[in-house]
């Protein structure tokens, strides 16, 4: 179960129920008051299929940036390429580095020729990983997949079933000769979201570049960051003359971050498990830019989800390796994090029940003030999702 915290004091709430079943308030012990569900149709809105971007700008700090200055409400239509005017020497921005693998594999049952179809998850072991099938029925121990390469040759790399989980995960042992994460460069596929339409086998040498951050390093993400997909080289040149730094975390995005909100009330939610590392030189930044008074600048809501995880682990910071599971929705007091820049989100997705948080921290409004910029940002046709346009919330 996911709490969120009390909008007046950094305390969790208990559940309480008001006698009815299918109505739960939560309670504050502290506040003595009692807050309303938070619904997963709260965060719903409409679309027009033609905002939903299907490729990247021309250059990436040419995306429109959304601004949204918490304090006045005043609103600012730029570029990207305005956030050295927008940022000072008083920002710490913080970046996810974590890098894309092409984690969608093709291949063929060898006794049959059936189509089979792999998502990379996690590597738990030499060449061994937890996957996702199509279809996982196919898959039984004892039945070998031939991988393809992307011209539908034979690759030399067979897979095994040794398990499934109760997710219907797959773990697949994976044989073939050389270094496989090299492999995976020949004959793996850059694992767009659903929204982006692209014919199977189609890889796109522009989509093997622009889903990937400039300063992506440690692989093992099957979704991108995309909040740092918008720096360039010299957009982060022109960063450092303004004497804004920035440091490094790594989270390994999965496919949960595309998974549908299921429960009622967000409450009900089980977030997806993701893997972090918080490196030293981070903790050390970040300390000493909070005693100095300064912002910090998550880009990206999967570096936000790091901050405040490692936030839940005490005052004082430490580098850590873990996992996370946080779950962040309104009323959520936020502990590391003064600003964010975050792409444009799903309707009813964990993400933007996350930006509606920050919107507001403490309150409930994030919601009507999120749902307002969005109306505002399709009136504006602004790109929405993966390869879309920016908001930047100060």
């Amino acid at each position: 179960m996911a709490y969120p915290f009390c909008p007046t004091t950094p305390h969790f709430y208990p559940l309480c129920s008001t006698g009815s079943t299918s109505f739960i308030f939560l309670f504050c012990s502290f506040c003595s008051q009692l807050i309303p569900p938070v619904r997963t149709t709260d965060f719903d809105f409409e679309l027009p299929p033609h905002l939903i971007a299907q490729h990247p700008v021309l250059k990436r700090d040419q995306s429109r940036l959304l601004v949204f200055l918490r304090a006045t409400g005043q609103i600012q239509h730029l570029t990207t390429s305005d956030l050295p005017k927008l940022l000072s020497n008083n920002d710490l921005l913080v970046f996810n580095n974590s890098r894309v693998i092409p984690a969608r594999l093709r291949g063929v049952l060898e006794d049959s020729g059936s189509d089979v179809e792999f998502l990379l998850l996690e590597e738990v072991g030499d060449r061994l990983w937890w996957c996702m099938a199509k279809p996982a029925k196919r898959l039984r121990k004892g039945r070998v997949v031939q991988i393809l390469t992307l011209s539908k040759e034979k690759s030399g790399c067979f897979a095994s079933l040794i398990e499934k989980n109760q997710d219907g995960h797959c773990l697949m042992q994976f044989n073939a000769e050389g270094d496989f994460l090299e492999l995976l460069n020949t004959i793996g596929e850059v694992p767009l979201p659903p929204y982006i339409n692209r014919p199977a086998r189609t890889q796109s040498a522009l989509d093997a570049e622009r889903y990937q951050t400039i300063y992506a390093n440690p692989p093992g993400s099957v979704a991108a960051p995309t909040a740092g997909l918008h720096f360039t080289p010299e957009l982060l040149n022109t960063l450092e003359e303004s004497g804004i730094k920035w440091e490094f975390v790594t989270l390994h995005v999965g496919p949960g971050t595309f998974a549908p909100v299921k429960a009622e009330e967000l409450q009900e939610h089980t977030m997806h498990e993701e893997r972090f590392f918080f490196p030293e030189k981070t903790a050390q930044s970040i300390s000493q830019a909070r005693k100095a008074g300064k912002r910090i600048v998550a880009v990206g809501t999967t570096s936000l989800r790091v901050l405040e995880s490692v936030a839940l682990r005490g005052p004082d910071l430490a580098p850590m390796s873990w996992r996370t599971k946080i779950f962040i929705y309104p009323p959520y007091q936020f502990k590391l994090t003064d600003a964010l820049l975050t792409n444009f989100h799903l309707p009813k997705s964990t993400l933007l029940m996350l930006v509606s948080a920050f919107l507001s921290p403490g309150t409930l409004e994030g919601r009507e003030i999120a749902l307002e910029l969005y109306r505002i940002a399709i009136k504006n046709e602004y790109r929405f999702f993966s390869y879309g346009d920016a908001m930047l919330i100060l």
